[in-house]
């Protein structure tokens, strides 16, 4: 196995600001972006559809947030009402909303050809219209206040052909679509919206839903010869987050070491 590099020390990337991280519970991107995010300065609130995951995430942060537990609001992303109700708490919490990192997602496995609608309807609920319901709400917010940033979760899924895997590359490549499109409406309000495409990020509840077979496949195909680190993905996110990348919108990110 490579050896993995340490994650780089805060640097005060996002000091002053309120980050929201949608699916921030369990060990994927969305826990280590919160986490990343608390390092470089921001005051976070974390969102899961998982209640109990939720506060033991909250929980487990209270030391990394200066002694209290960051704000954590449960939000099944495909409930409109719900959805409403996180950007509304936290604002509510903190007077206003800077960054929505939109992270929530569902993959899967299946051929085109066995795929029941439910299938396809579920992966794209959550991945790409979930995404949407959360940009819209707080696109409201944030044309309002006169800025903001959003920062969504796609996949190199989105450009790439994989087996069994055409509902979820299809809510992908529509997340990267949906992200230029709005950043587009957004620019003249001041709302800056990029994306990440991760390749491979290992952590355990990707290993619980993938073969092992077909992690090891794909862990070969890149170049470090290792799938990366959550937190690999979630310093890229935190950059797009910060006054780093003010130039950028509507871009797709790849965040991978071989060719998207």
């Amino acid at each position: 196995m490579p050896d993995v590099p340490t994650p780089p020390a805060g640097r005060g990337l996002l000091d002053g600001k309120v980050v929201l991280v949608t699916a921030a519970a369990g060990t994927g991107i969305g826990h280590a972006t919160a986490q990343r995010c608390l390092e470089e300065g921001a005051t976070v609130v974390l969102s899961d559809a998982h209640e109990r995951r939720l506060l033991d995430a909250s929980e487990g942060f209270a030391e990394l947030a200066g002694g209290t537990a960051p704000r954590a609001i449960t939000c099944d992303v495909t409930d409109e009402t719900q959805v409403q109700a996180l950007i509304d708490g936290t604002v509510d919490a903190h007077g206003r909303l800077d960054v929505l990192i939109n992270n929530a997602g569902l993959g899967g496995t299946a051929e085109l050809v066995d795929m029941t609608d439910d299938q396809w309807g579920r992966v794209l609920d959550i991945s790409l219209t979930g995404t949407m319901r959360c940009m819209r709400a707080a696109l409201r917010h944030m044309y309002g206040a006169g800025g903001g940033v959003i920062v969504n979760n796609a996949s190199v899924m989105g450009w790439r052909a994989q087996a069994g895997q055409s509902h979820y590359a299809a809510a992908k490549a529509g997340v990267m679509a949906l992200t230029r499109c709005a950043a587009i409406e957004a620019a003249a309000h001041g709302v800056r919206i990029n994306a990440v495409a991760p390749s491979l990020a290992m952590h355990a509840f990707l290993s619980k839903v993938t073969t092992d077979e077909l992690l090891a496949e794909l862990t070969e195909r890149e170049a470090f010869g290792r799938a990366a680190e959550p937190w690999e993905v979630a310093t890229v996110i935190a950059f797009l987050a910060s006054d780093y990348s003010t130039y950028m919108t509507g871009e797709v990110v790849s965040v991978s070491s071989q060719r998207a």
